[in-house]
Parts: structure tokens; sequence; C-alpha cells
């Protein structure tokens, strides 16, 4: 790999221990990859941050680092947390565990992270522009940035993500090349898409058939809303490892079908039919509902707002969790949006998501959502049953306690 001036400095260790092993990191995964250069990257959003994925194992790296004096080189900002880092006593966070997840923030701040705790973090701030290569890490994010934005970045795990924020740098390989953008899969659609919930279906049906490889979406004539391309990026990453998709006159790379494919793709279509079987295989029950969650990834004010245009007034009977970071429920506290929503008995939670908080304690059995990447994931996490139904029909689930199927 040829490596410039400065980095052949870092590797040598004229800039310290700590920069010297990040660039190990980097030159060895480097080397893998046979990368023939490294590339400075503009931002980094670092995963691993919270203590159910770390353990006492990641939390003692990090710690360690920050003792020896590492400090990050380029804006790195926090993805979501195990906690909710204000109000974990109140929610019912269990103490040992909220504490160990303070410790891992200290240790996070010290080396000079934004913290913002959330997998949303285009919406607060870590913004890169079409082009720009980062690190980023937290699977929806990454296919958000990469396909919405047309950043460029790989799937970043908390090692490389921490190397990277402190050098400044990552190896040239992946998607970081033109070579490896192109589409493999162009997924036709055959239907109106309008919801969080239906792009959540037609992200969840394609990345089980695309896996780590890249679909191209052709047919989607509206320009979806940000909180569609939010739920389709989430849902690409759960039931497949995508991290870079392309919707054909929407996203910045995809002026055309013939513009953004490889030389050979496969074609499927997505219609009425697939998205039924999603539902009907994968999310649908019919029973008592003990817990409703929004905002995987996490909400916006714009969903917030909705929702509680839906709560106004109201009261529910079913346990609702509404995630979200700290930066928008500042926005939402501002609007009046908060004091509605706590009114209706449901919780606007922060920094978190049942995802990576610990198991609760209250027993669920079954939970409803518009996340295609919750209901995938909490099935698993939690041992529960889980539907995955549109906002509206969220709300009124939890209000009546039950859901009835479909």
């Amino acid at each position: 790999m040829k490596l410039t001036d400065e980095e052949k400095r870092m590797l040598n260790g004229d800039e310290g221990e700590v920069v010297q092993q990040c660039m190990k990191v980097l030159v060895t995964l480097g080397d893998i990859y046979e990368a023939e250069k490294m590339l400075p990257v503009n931002s980094v959003h670092s995963p691993g941050v919270s203590y159910r994925v770390t353990g006492d194992a990641g939390l003692g790296y990090v710690e360690d680092v920050s003792k020896k004096g590492g400090h990050f080189k380029v804006p790195t900002t926090l993805n979501t947390i195990g906690i909710d880092s204000k109000d974990w006593k109140k929610i019912g966070f269990p103490r040992d565990f909220s504490l160990k997840q303070l410790e891992l923030l200290d240790a996070y701040a010290k080396l000079g992270a934004i913290p913002t705790h959330t997998c949303t973090p285009y919406l607060i701030g870590n913004v890169p522009q079409i082009g720009q290569h980062v690190a980023w890490g937290e699977s929806s994010a990454i296919a958000f940035v990469n396909s919405v934005l047309g950043a460029r970045t790989n799937r970043e795990g908390g090692p490389t993500a921490l190397a990277a924020a402190i050098t400044g740098r990552v190896p040239a390989y992946g998607f970081h090349l033109d070579e490896n953008r192109k589409g493999n899969y162009l997924i036709k659609v055959e239907m109106n898409l309008k919801t969080e919930r239906d792009f959540g279906v037609l992200g969840y049906f394609t990345g089980q058939i695309a896996g780590k490889n890249v679909p191209v979406f052709e047919g989607i004539k509206e320009r979806p809303t940000m909180e569609c391309l939010k739920a389709l990026s989430a849902a690409l990453a759960s039931s497949g490892a995508v991290a870079l998709y392309h919707i054909v006159g929407i996203t910045p790379e995809a002026p055309t079908v013939e513009a953004i494919m490889d030389k050979k793709y496969e074609t499927i279509k997505f219609g009425p039919k697939e998205y039924d079987e999603v539902i009907e295989k994968k999310f649908n029950f019919s029973s008592d509902v003990d817990f409703v969650v929004f905002g995987c990834p996490h909400c916006s004010i714009v969903e917030i707002g909705r929702l509680a245009k839906l709560l106004y007034g109201k009261k529910v009977k079913s346990d609702v969790w509404i995630c979200t970071s700290r930066q928008v429920k500042l926005l939402s506290d501002k609007m009046g949006y908060t004091d509605i929503i706590e009114k209706a008995g449901a919780l606007i939670v922060c920094d978190t998501c049942p995802v990576l908080c610990p198991t609760s304690s209250k027993g669920y059995k079954t939970v409803v959502t518009n996340s295609a990447k919750m209901a995938h994931y909490i099935r698993g996490l939690w041992n529960v049953k889980s539907a995955l139904i549109q906002m509206e029909d969220c709300i009124d689930t939890a209000i009546q306690g039950k859901w009835g199927g479909r």
C-alpha cells in the first residue's frame, strides 16, 4: 500500500502509540482487501457504543485508548447507546448496566466524540456531501449515507471506526471505489409505495435477495420522503447486509438504469403479491398487544409531530415507546409534542432503542411497530411475536390494546 509521508509517520509511531496502533489496524485491513492507498475521511459515525454490544472488553479498550492520550482527528458522532442517558432511572434500566454505559460514554467523551447517541446522525448535523469519503458504522446509517446522500463508506465496526476517527484515514477499497458501486440486482417496483411501512416491506423483501450486493429500484415514480428512505435503508440492512442501493431518477448516482447497472445483473419483480407474502410469512399475528415501538431508526421531528397528532386527547393501553435522539426531543419539547404524547400515556425514549438496550423485565410477548428493522430484530432479542403495520394502525392498536391481524 502506498502511504503518504504523514501516514508513514503515523505508522512509525511519530504521533504516539495510539495513532500507531490505529494505523496498523487500517494498514492490515487495507492489505487484506488489496487497497492501493489510504483516503482522508470527512467524518466518522461510531458504532459499538452500547454497553450491551461492547461489554467489559469493549469498555476497557476505549478507556485504554483515552488514558493513553488518544483523540479523534475528525468529527465523530456516536451511535445509539443502551440506555436513556438522562432518564434511565425513571424508565427503569438496570442500575449496574446503566453505570457501565455511562463509563463508556465518559471514555468516548475524553476522545472528543460528539455525544449524539443516535442511529440517524444525518438528522442532527453529520451530513456528508456527495462523493465525500467517510467511515460510518450502524447498518441503516451506512445504507442511508451511501445511497441517499451519495457519500462513500464501507460497513465499519467499532474498532475500525475508532481507528479512522483517530487517524482520519480509511483504506481505499469496497464502496469507496467507483467500480464497486454499480447495481447487481434490478428491482422492478410494480406498485405505489407511500408509507414507512411500505418502504420497509420493499427493503425487507429485497435484502433477503440481494444480501451484500447492490440493488437498484426502478418504478418508484414519486420521490420518497426522508422518513421513507430511512425505513428503506434500515430494512435492506436487516434482512440482508445491503450497504448501498440506488433508486433510478431519485438517488444521486442513478440518473438512469443504464448509468448505474453493472454489466451483468438479475431482474426481480416486486408488486402486491410479494408485499403480502412478506407480511403474512414474517410479520403478522392477531392478539392482545403488550408493546408498541416507533423510532427504529430514530424518529424525525416530522414523525413525532404525526404521532402527537394521532395521540392528541387519547389514552393508550399498551406500553408505547417513541425512540429518538436527544436533539430531536428538544424540538419536540419546544413544539408541545412531548406534552401531548406523555399525557396519552406514551413515552419518548432518547439515545437508545429495544435493539440495543437490555431486554425488558415486563414480560412482553407481543410487539407491533411500523419499522421492518424493529419487527425483524426484536423477535429474537426479546423472544416476542412482532407485527409490521402502518403508523396509524400502531396507534389504534396501542389505544385498544390489541391487534386484529393484517
